[in-house]
């Protein structure tokens, strides 16, 4: 699933894609900014992406779809 990282000052946002479920996802996320401790994602790929819990403008968990296969629509 694609997440969005919106960090406080910056223009850019962060994003990656993730194996984790949106519920992980967004209780990492509540765990990271109530303690104001560092967000801590892992992508698809094996990368640790850590940002500030204190910084964190805002985070946007996509919809989990099924990857398909094929040229074909369905």
């Amino acid at each position: 699933m694609e997440i969005k990282i919106g960090v406080q000052n910056v223009g850019r946002e962060i994003v990656l894609e993730s194996n984790q479920d949106a519920e992980t996802v967004a209780k990492v996320v509540g765990e990271a900014i109530n303690a104001g401790s560092e967000l801590r994602l892992t992508d698809e790929k094996g990368r640790l992406i850590i940002v500030p819990g204190n910084a964190l403008g805002y985070v946007e968990i996509g919809a989990e779809e099924v990857r398909r296969v094929g040229f074909g629509q369905f």
